[in-house]
């Protein structure tokens, strides 16, 4: 099958890479996935512009040097991790399809991607990602996840600490990416 994707030249990409049957592996391994990204920023030239990581999915927005890159680096980040984090799911339980080509079973093949279109697009794209760990229900705030580049985000004034108030929300309530 094969799958069409946009490459705007200097576009932004807003990308979930979810794990294997939603396997909670991501946290548990923070390290090796920081690891990952940096060592794949060695070899393609991108910025992560925004980045929240939960138990099992991974929501980011890439702004990659050269656009054709981008399924090269999510490619390679989800390599290094496989390689680096040892075996999380017994492969007993994997499907055929994983067993066959000789996969761990740490990531669904396939990632979802959406290119971003405009400026508000992309403020909203961002306000998502940094909403997501509430709207999963894993904290009550937005400034409790620690695994966000929120942090970042208010640290160079573009947050509020207590952002994530309903009218805060109101452009991204209805979207839904998931």
């Amino acid at each position: 099958m094969n799958y069409r994707r946009v490459f705007v030249p200097n576009g932004y990409v807003h990308i979930i890479i979810t794990s294997y049957e939603r396997k909670p592996v991501f946290i548990d391994n923070i390290e090796i996935l920081r690891t990952a990204f940096r060592n794949v920023q060695n070899l393609y030239k991108f910025e992560i512009i925004a980045i929240c990581v939960m138990h099992e999915h991974i929501h980011l927005i890439l702004h990659p040097e050269d656009i054709n890159n981008y399924p090269k680096i999510i490619s390679s980040v989800k390599h290094y991790f496989s390689r680096n984090v040892g075996q999380v799911c017994p492969t007993d339980n994997l499907k055929i399809g994983y067993k066959n080509k000789r996969e761990k079973g740490i990531f669904q093949r396939r990632y979802w991607e959406h290119t971003i279109k405009d400026e508000e697009e992309l403020n909203n794209q961002i306000n998502y990602i940094h909403y997501n760990p509430v709207k999963h229900g894993l904290v009550n705030n937005v400034k409790d996840w620690q695994y966000s580049s929120f942090h970042k985000f208010v640290k160079l004034g573009l947050y509020e600490n207590n952002w994530g108030s309903e009218k805060d929300i109101e452009n991204i309530k209805d979207l839904d990416v998931e």
